[in-house]
C-alpha cells in the first residue's frame, strides 16, 4: 500500500520541507560556484530512471564541464582531477545532490530508491537487475548510495581496466542491494535510510546499517 499510494506524497512534503530548511545553504553554494569552477552553478545528464526511461538529474556543479569525455568518463576516482576544490567539499557533504530535491517534485525521482545511473552504468548491471531495478523510482539516496560511498575509494585502489572491475565487482553487489531494496520497500525501510544517510556523513565507519537491516546481501570480498 505505501509504495503504490503513500510514497509519492510521502516525496513531496519531504523534498518541499527540506527546500525551506536548507534554502540558507543553497544560496551560498550557488554563489561561490559563480565565483569559482567554470563558473557555473548546475550539472545535469541524462541518466536511467522509472521504468528504464531517460530522465536529466540535476546537480551542483562539481567537475570540468568535459568530464565525461576525460579521465575515467562515468567513473569518478578519489582525487579526481577534473573535480574542483570547493566540488570536493561538496561531493563529500553530498551537498551537490541537494539539487535533485527538484527532480523530486516533477516526479522523475524519489526521496529513496536506487541510484539512477549513466546508460553505460546501466549495461553493466546484470540483465535481471536491468529489468526491475527501475521498477521504482530512482532515489535521491537509499541503499547503495549508503553502502557505496566509497566507490570512488574502491575504484581508485584498483590498478587495473577500472570499468571491468566495476562490472565484475561493483555493479553486481549494487544490483543485489537495489533488488533487495525493492522487495523490501516500506514506510519504516524509508525513513530508516534517510536517518542513515545522515549518520554515515558524520560517522562514515558505522555499521549500523547491517544491524537496522541483517538480511542484507554481504559484500564480496574484492570490495571489503
Amino acid at each position: 500500500m505505501y509504495r503504490k499510494l503513500f510514497k509519492r506524497g510521502f516525496d513531496i512534503i519531504m523534498s518541499f520541507i527540506a527546500l525551506v530548511i536548507l534554502s540558507p545553504l543553497l544560496i551560498p553554494v550557488m554563489i561561490i560556484l559563480l565565483m569559482t569552477g567554470e563558473h557555473y552553478i548546475f550539472y545535469g545528464q541524462k541518466r536511467v530512471g522509472y521504468k528504464n526511461r531517460f530522465f536529466r538529474i540535476w546537480k551542483f556543479a562539481t567537475m570540468l564541464k568535459d568530464s565525461p569525455n576525460l579521465g575515467n568518463g562515468s567513473l569518478t576516482v578519489k582525487n579526481d582531477p577534473r573535480v574542483f576544490p570547493f566540488g570536493r567539499f561538496l561531493r563529500k557533504t553530498k551537498i551537490n545532490e541537494l539539487p535533485q530535491l527538484f527532480n523530486i517534485l516533477t516526479g522523475d525521482m524519489s526521496m529513496v530508491g536506487p541510484r539512477p545511473q549513466m546508460e553505460v552504468d546501466f549495461l553493466k548491471f546484470p540483465v535481471h537487475v536491468q529489468n526491475v531495478i527501475y521498477d521504482t523510482s530512482p532515489g535521491i539516496t537509499g541503499i547503495g548510495s549508503i553502502i557505496f560511498r566509497d566507490e570512488e575509494k574502491w575504484i581508485s585502489e584498483f590498478h587495473g581496466d577500472k570499468h571491468e572491475f566495476y562490472r565484475q565487482h561493483i555493479a553486481p553487489y549494487k544490483g543485489e542491494l537495489e533488488l533487495w531494496y525493492h522487495e523490501h520497500i516500506s514506510f519504516f525501510t524509508d525513513i530508516m535510510l534517510i536517518f542513515l544517510t545522515a549518520r554515515v556523513i558524520f560517522f562514515p565507519g558505522s555499521e549500523l546499517l547491517y544491524k537496522v537491516f541483517s538480511d542484507l546481501p554481504r559484500k564480496p570480498e574484492g570490495l571489503n
